[in-house]
């Protein structure tokens, strides 16, 4: 009756795993012992590996300088160490009578004239560059591909030895090594010497394309050059002999008419622009229908994949006007015999129809030069850029089926329907879900049990089960069921890796943030898109997974996403959350000029509000470029750039800036309540602006606070960010605060966490992505291809004129209306505080401050002693002096 699911058979929990699972496990994880004992032993042999990597990195490299030494100082004392040669190696290295004029010793001398002599002449430095490389490799200093380099470069040697060899082949120094004068004679018996040349040459265009790729395209436009100048020549000639021809105009055939003909060979140098162009194909995101049986399972059968591909569809019209003007021309040449015989035997004019010339393309029309250039690729200033692979996460035992105990899941059932028996409930059926760390109980009531009366034994049914928190769902939205949520015994951890590499994650191409954050009840993979959100509040109790889960957001965003199309503004008042981020600064970090790359993930309280301001900035310049546009967002601003509909080099009205490929920000403010009660509105203000108007533009906020108090969580920030993910809080009140509903307290902590958004409320366990795994992903992404600094943010001043720095509080131009006569005041008074300036005229705290602040840039009030006021350094008289002096100034 109960305790059972549908689509799976009965037997041990551990017949119920998907086969997939035992295959994807690493050899590893079998080993005996506990689960820690095998992860230890796995860290120690990856640093084991590295260790022996970076001392071999680091002796390659002290052989590399030995080689570059001795082959240096072997142009300079090749003619003196020439004796050594006729010693063996042991008698030279250790016979002290045997001495040598090599910087590099001995051992210099002979690795110089073995290299340079004996084998590969000057073009043994392509040995010191694979060693060099390889070296560079082994210390993690640069990634190359290695196979590939030293390929290329071995062939490259050879070729070198071999032409040097064929050069300077009579010289006592043997530039070409013994390797290339045996290599040039040997050829020169066989073929010659002009053949050994002629090999020579081919050999080295062959290794010219072989070694580099654009070369082909260099090759080419020297071809279609050669070839284009041959035709223009013959065009030439076929213009001359035409005007020769035309001299004699009268006509001479028996009706005295012209005679038209149309020669082919006017044609032979030019394309046929009449032929219909077929359509650019475009990738077509394959869209995944999943469908849920009653139990929440994926069924196999139920998958349905629909791949829909773009059909070229040709119009007849078309093809049939392209190919009548071929028939036309053909017309013309059957009867070219006729006319000649003709001509033969008498004279005769001939007028000949010159092609219309083909038309310009206008660089204005953006259908036209679109045709020309193609669309604009974001991407294409970091091409090489390559993705983190899915081996930098770790991988877990079941990490993709829960374990379920099917004698846990029957005992609970039992005492579920004991329990509301025992207070006169009766039911009808009851079926578990089982999830990673949550089995779900739907319970259907008999008709009549008012449901209230369910809800009510909350305490009493998580007393029967000896659970630590039960939630109760009464009503499921969109079912006729009561659901009771109960932790498992053995919770399961779900891994990123199982979340980044799922079907669904790997194939989404709709979203256009797409943010993998766990999985449901149901074990399925949850997804939503960060841009429809469009920003997020994450909130929870110190301790409940709150910074894993942002960490699993980050890294579902660097997964999914290139540089040219995210950044990032991370604020951390913890100073170590999002540490680990910093070496992404040339890739996905957005910063303010002039920014400290050790200050890039920002902490202070004051750097806090100057980049707040500096984003509301860049939001107000991002609705100018849209409105000039003529567009409603990002997603049309950048379809429309990518178009080519958008000149980048015609300035917009009004303002310096130019239409650019705009980028998604998203903003992570970790703790942000840590700055809410440092600076209170002057955060809050713009984080509200920032939410309110930010969306449209490709601005998004993930707020993060583990005090989720009203003070914290105000009314302005709930009603601008609708999408909060809870996770497990003190108190009910502080459940109701971020969910405005009850709940978050029964959570069980470790990422079990509660999705609110459309009008739902989900509960998700939250993937968990350790810091190895952080700190690998951005060591792959740090050293890929990057640009030269961070996405600058504008800079901005403040609303008393005062820039980021505080300078510009000297400019007269910039002070306050009210300055002189809060001078005046202060001095009269000598109370240089901000609160006299409040009440005496009417203003606000910020205003005051402002001019509390201006005063002390001017020296006439002193600095901020705490709890002591401020010094005044004026008297009336000598301020009105001082006053008169800064109007000249001014």
């Amino acid at each position: 009756m109960f305790g059972k699911s549908k689509g799976k058979k009965k037997g041990k929990p551990e017949d119920n795993a998907p086969k997939e699972d035992s295959k994807a496990k690493k050899p590893d994880s079998k080993k005996k012992g506990k689960d820690g004992d095998a992860v230890v032993d796995d860290e120690s042999k990856v640093k084991r590996s590295d260790q022996i990597k970076i001392c071999i990195g680091f002796l390659l490299l002290a052989f590399v300088i030995l080689m570059i030494v001795s082959f240096i100082s072997y142009f300079f004392t090749w003619k003196s160490d020439q004796s050594l040669s006729n010693y063996g190696f042991f008698e030279a290295m250790f016979n002290s009578d045997i001495q040598v004029e090599n910087k590099a010793g001995k051992i210099g001398a002979v690795v110089a004239n073995f290299f340079i002599r004996d084998t590969f002449g000057i073009a043994s430095f392509a040995i010191v560059a694979m060693l060099t490389v390889i070296s560079l490799r082994l210390l993690r200093i640069r990634k190359i591909r290695i196979l590939s380099f030293i390929i290329k470069s071995t062939v490259i040697m050879l070729w070198f030895s071999l032409a040097l060899a064929s050069i300077f082949k009579d010289s006592l120094f043997m530039l070409g090594g013994k390797h290339g004068y045996f290599m040039f004679n040997g050829m020169c018996n066989l073929v010659g010497a002009v053949g050994a040349y002629s090999i020579i040459i081919v050999l080295a265009l062959v290794i010219v394309i072989f070694c580099f790729e654009n070369s082909v395209l260099g090759i080419k436009k020297i071809l279609e050059k050669i070839a284009a100048f041959r035709v223009k020549d013959i065009k030439t000639k076929l213009t001359n002999e035409e005007d020769e021809i035309d001299k004699p105009a009268e006509p001479t055939d028996g009706e005295g008419g012209d005679v038209d003909t149309i020669l082919p060979i006017e044609h032979a140098g030019e394309e046929n622009t009449d032929e219909p162009t077929e359509p650019e194909e475009t990738e077509t995101p394959t869209v995944i229908d999943l469908y849920q049986n009653p139990d929440g399972k994926e069924e196999d059968a139920g998958g349905i994949d629909l791949e829909i591909t773009p059909v070229n569809v040709e119009n007849p019209d078309e093809a049939s006007d392209s190919e009548q003007p071929q028939d036309e021309e053909n017309q013309p040449v059957d009867e070219e015999p006729a006319q000649e015989d003709e001509a033969n035997e008498e004279d005769m004019s001939l007028e000949i129809n010159k092609p219309q010339e083909e038309e310009i393309v206008d660089e204005n029309d953006p259908d036209e030069w679109l045709k020309k250039v193609g669309p604009y690729d974001p991407r294409a200033e970091l091409e090489d850029y390559k993705f983190p692979s899915l081996d930098l996460l770790k991988t877990y035992d079941n990490e993709n089926a829960p374990i379920i105990n099917q004698e846990e899941q029957r005992e609970n059932a039992n005492r579920i329907v004991t329990t509301l028996r025992n207070y006169g409930v009766e039911i009808d059926s009851i079926k578990a879900t089982v999830g990673p760390t949550v089995t779900l109980y739907e319970v259907v009531p008999k008709a009549g049990v008012r449901i209230s009366k369910i809800q009510s034994l909350e305490s009493d049914i998580m007393l029967s089960l000896s659970a630590a928190g039960i939630r109760i769902i009464a009503p499921m939205p969109g079912k006729g069921t009561v659901g009771i949520e109960v932790p498992n015994e053995k919770p399961q951890m779900v891994s990123m890796h199982s979340v980044i590499a799922s079907k669904r994650f790997q194939e989404e191409k709709k979203m256009r943030l797409p943010i993998a954050y766990g999985r449901t009840i149901t074990n399925e993979i949850f997804m939503f898109d960060l841009a429809k959100t469009p920003h997020l509040l994450v909130a929870g109790a110190t301790g409940t997974g709150k910074s894993v889960a942002i960490n699993a957001i980050i890294t579902s965003l660097l997964y999914k996403k290139h540089p040219a199309e995210l950044k990032l503004v991370m604020v951390d008042p913890k100073m170590v959350e999002f540490a680990p981020y910093k070496p992404l600064i040339r890739h996905f970090l957005a910063a303010q000029p002039d920014t400290d790359p050790q200050q890039v993930v920002i902490t202070d309280c004051d750097k806090v509000i100057n980049t707040l301001n500096s984003l509301v900035v860049e939001m107000e310049e991002r609705y100018k470029l849209l409105m000039d546009a003529g567009v409603r967002n990002l997603e049309e601003y950048n379809e429309k750039f990518i178009n080519r509909r958008l000149n980048p080099q015609k300035t917009v009205p009004n303002t310096a800036m130019h239409h650019q490929f705009l980028p998604y920000i998203v903003i992570i403010i970790d703790e942000y309540g840590d700055f809410i009660m440092q600076a209170g509105k002057q955060v809050e203000t713009p984080i509200a602006r920032i939410t309110q108007k930010a969306r449209a533009v490709g601005m998004h906020m993930i707020l993060a606070t583990q005090r989720p108090s009203v003070n914290i969580v105000t009314g302005v920030i709930k009603a601008n960010i609708p999408t909060r993910i809870a996770l497990r809080t003190q108190s009910v009140i502080d459940s109701r605060t971020v969910l405005d509903a009850k709940g978050a307290e029964q959570l069980i902590g470790r990422g079990d966490s509660l999705y609110a958004g459309n009008a739902s409320v989900t509960r998700i366990q939250c993937a968990f992505v350790d810091t190895p795994e952080v700190d690998a992903i951005v060591d792959h992404i740090e050293h890929q291809q990057h640009y030269i600094g961070p996405y600058e943010l504008p800079e901005v001043k403040t609303e008393g004129g005062e820039d980021a720095g505080g300078g510009a509080s000297l400019d007269p131009n910039n002070r306050d209306p009210l300055f002189e006569e809060a001078a005046r005041l202060v001095c009269s008074t000598q109370q240089g505080s901000t609160s006299m300036l409040q009440r005496k005229f009417g203003i606000g705290y910020n205003r005051a401050g402002r001019i509390v602040d201006q005063l002390e840039a001017m020296g006439i009030v002193g600095p901020y002693e705490g709890s002591k006021a401020r010094q005044v350094m004026y008297d009336e008289t000598s301020l009105e002096r001082y006053l008169e002096s800064l109007r000249e100034i001014k």
